[in-house]
């Protein structure tokens, strides 16, 4: 079973303080790029995978999405996405997605933001969302980056004149990684970007675009907190499509 961090108090806490958490869509530095991934929503059904707290589910429905799903694990965040959602056409459900099971073709577009690096049968997941989806239908989702989730012992190092750098090592070594980020024992998978990429083709899927996302002059001067995200690639962005035939 996938490890349920998010419902740990102080994890939840933490997380909550978090600009994405206040701020919705806005406050994820990389929702503009990852916005231009995604199709037409209009009349369409939509499952989001680690949905939190429904800031997602809540464009989607009024961009016009016809039936949205929300799953988390998290019986906390489930809670928090009711209480801030008023009005019909979404669901939330409380999943295991390393458990997961949909009904063949009945889903347009499976979104998921920063939640599918906590899994560690990617492969299952991928084949179920495939025969899940209707023929063309996308899959749009970011992940932490393999270059920031590699090293076994995460943080930036500085030499003697105070240059800071980021250790890409143990690049190679995939499985688990254990991070102390709001809560101690936070366990994240760490695999190779082209296992990502292999695992989508061998499972059927058309990969659509790839973005090792980075922040923008602008949005550095912003958010000067971002600065150090241009060093290297935090997390990327993926669009991938079932074929029509």
């Amino acid at each position: 079973m996938t490890q349920n961090i998010y419902d740990n108090p102080a994890f939840f806490e933490g997380y909550a303080t978090l600009d994405r958490s206040i701020k919705g869509l806005d406050g994820a530095p990389e929702w503009a790029a990852m916005q231009t991934m995604l199709p037409d929503l209009q009349g369409k059904s939509v499952v989001d995978l680690g949905c939190g707290y429904g800031w997602f589910c809540r464009f989607a429905r009024d961009n016009g999405a016809a039936h949205i799903v929300g799953l988390d694990v998290s019986l906390k965040m489930l809670e928090k996405a009711q209480e801030m959602t008023t009005g019909d056409g979404i669901v939330y459900r409380c999943e295991d997605l390393e458990q997961l099971h949909l009904d063949a073709q009945s889903v347009d577009l499976v979104y998921s933001s920063l939640a599918l690096h906590y899994l560690e049968n990617i492969p299952a997941l991928f084949a179920t969302l495939y025969q899940a989806l209707v023929p063309g239908g996308m899959l749009v989702f970011s992940a932490e980056h393999p270059i920031y989730t590699a090293p076994l012992q995460q943080g930036w190092l500085a030499d003697q004149s105070g240059q800071k750098s980021w250790p890409v090592n143990h690049y190679q070594q995939e499985g688990v990684r254990i991070s102390n980020w709001f809560a101690d024992g936070v366990k994240k998978q760490h695999r190779k970007l082209s296992s990502w990429i292999n695992t989508l083709i061998a499972s059927g899927f058309v990969l659509e675009k790839l973005d090792e996302w980075g922040p923008s002059a602008e949005q550095i001067a912003q958010n000067p907190g971002l600065d150090e995200e241009k060093e290297r690639p935090m997390i990327f962005l993926l669009a991938a499509r079932k074929p029509l035939i």
